[in-house]
């Protein structure tokens, strides 16, 4: 091969047919264990971190917490916290510290067919986004999400190897929501191997979920117990306030040995204070009465720390991300979550309306700050749009660009001699070219990263191939992937029951959300 043959389209051509060949091979094995080999971001002192730390201690134990359900308060009585008529919920600063050291350091998640991702110190897992009602596509436009755009994403999320667990990318509204939890479950284990999540909106909804995978993963109750299946998200209602179904839903998932995701949602100058500092500590305040909870009913209960905070736009009220303060505030939740040695989850985000610069540059830079704070899980990593009300198609597909960029910026630096190339370096004659080098032949199918849909063709080849841009190339990604997905095959048995089980429980009623 001459310079003139090693043309970048002809060699990114034959890097993309094999790492398509490769793809459910190597890649899949990399992405779902990416370890953060960054230095981690800091904003805060030693002296400063434990002044946030203990106010947060304070917080508890001086100001306490309204706990809305009954079972949550006496469990933290028993534990030793002190309850008053008011229902606030009052914690000893020793005995939160104790509890706290009870939450295991580092999990292992579960999938079907033997698929397993570690979550701990230094894991890097990007989640999808989450939570949304209302989705979009450059065709349709916005409309409310429906099971059939469900059903799209759980296939996106289970084809594409960066994503090593699901979310729920869309709120199914043309399904009841007594009946949504069998429906979405059911979706995920007949659409995907990877580790589902689970509603927490009563006990009813939790262990219908639980039997579902306990049926497709062919579990008995202890084993399900013994390791860890699915997840879910706890949102405190901040300021101060656990509700029913959050507490709930840690108790139920404590008890099965399940994780919760203990996350307030604490935006500067909303539901916390307008500073930094006090944002801080508010939201790690409240993460870790959540913590005291799980701890409180199952001591040893894995649970992740939660920190999503940003700040909101004074003039509107609404909420904003990838501003310098989400991104700061990302730092010093890192060094929070590590002063208590729990694994974390941060999130990235965007108030951007449509899949273009300002919603993909937001996202970006939030995605930047919480690997650099040392997040062990992001979620809304892909997709969000209008602060979670909407997801999109185009901008799915264009997040998991950069989430796949940043994994493989985790790739150690091959410094072996033959890497470092003194050889080829002598091979090539001043003023010459490595094109066609004994090292880049050897090299040059799989050197590089081969992107999903970034262009690199100069602007003649690009606009003599139509000039398509990079919606449009997610466009058409987005289409060929679910246009060609199979999903896995659960054994018939298994999909029998699991169907069985779904019918039952629609006919008796299903199981209304508690409020």
């Amino acid at each position: 091969m001459t310079a003139e043959t090693a043309t970048p389209s002809r060699r990114r051509g034959r890097r993309r047919q094999a790492q398509e060949t490769d793809r459910s091979g190597a890649d899949a094995a990399f992405y779902h264990a990416v370890r953060n080999s960054l230095p981690r971001a800091e904003v805060l002192s030693q002296d400063e971190l434990e002044s946030l730390h203990k106010t947060s201690l304070r917080v508890l134990e001086e100001l306490g917490i309204r706990v809305l359900n009954d079972e949550a308060r006496d469990l933290l009585a028993k534990a030793g916290c002190e309850v008053r008529d008011d229902i606030m919920v009052h914690f000893p600063s020793d005995l939160v510290t104790e509890l706290v050291a009870k939450a295991p350091r580092s999990m292992v998640w579960h999938g079907g067919e033997g698929m397993a991702i570690e979550i701990g110190p230094d894991t890097l897992h990007f989640g999808p986004g989450a939570g949304c009602p209302n989705v979009t596509d450059v065709e349709r436009g916005r409309r409310a999400g429906s099971l059939k755009e469900y059903i799209d994403f759980t296939q996106l999320q289970q084809h594409f190897d960066i994503i090593p667990f699901l979310g729920p990318s869309i709120e199914p509204q043309d399904i009841p929501i007594h009946e949504r939890h069998l429906i979405t479950q059911k979706v995920q284990l007949e659409q995907s191997i990877k580790v589902p999540w689970v509603f927490a909106r009563g006990s009813g909804q939790v262990l219908d979920s639980f039997e579902l995978v306990r049926i497709a993963r062919g579990l008995s109750e202890e084993e399900f117990k013994q390791k860890i299946w699915t997840y879910t998200v706890i949102n405190t209602n901040s300021p101060r306030q656990i509700d029913i179904p959050m507490a709930q839903g840690i108790i139920d998932f404590a008890r099965w040995g399940q994780p919760t995701v203990i996350t307030p949602f604490c935006l500067s100058g909303a539901m916390a204070p307008i500073t930094e500092a006090g944002s801080l500590t508010l939201s790690h305040a409240e993460a870790m009465a959540g913590i005291v909870l799980a701890q409180a009913t199952n001591p040893g209960a894995p649970v992740l720390y939660g920190a999503f905070s940003s700040n909101v736009n004074m003039k509107s009220g609404a909420p904003v991300f990838g501003t310098p303060e989400h991104i700061r505030t990302n730092f010093g939740a890192g060094q929070l979550a590590r002063h208590i040695g729990i694994p974390w989850r941060s999130a990235t985000g965007t108030a951007g309306n449509a899949p273009d610069v300002q919603s993909a540059a937001e996202t970006q830079l939030g995605l930047w700050g919480a690997v650099l704070a040392g997040a062990n899980v992001i979620f809304h990593s892909a997709g969000w749009l209008e602060g979670g009300l909407t997801i999109s198609y185009e901008k799915f597909i264009m997040d998991l660009e950069v989430c796949q960029t940043i994994a493989q910026v985790m790739k150690p630096v091959e410094a072996t001699p033959e890497a470092i190339g003194f050889d080829a370096i002598a091979e090539v004659q001043p003023g010459g070219h490595f094109f066609d080098a004994q090292q880049t032949m050897a090299r040059y199918s799989d050197q590089f990263y081969e992107p999903l849909i970034r262009d690199w063709s100069n602007f003649g080849q690009w606009e003599e191939a139509g000039g398509v841009q990079t919606v449009e190339q997610a466009q058409a990604m987005w289409k060929k992937t679910l246009a060609e997905f199979t999903p896995p095959q659960l054994p018939p048995d298994r999909a029998e029951a699991l169907a069985e089980f779904v019918e039952r429980r629609i006919r008796e009623g299903g199981a209304p959300p508690i409020d």
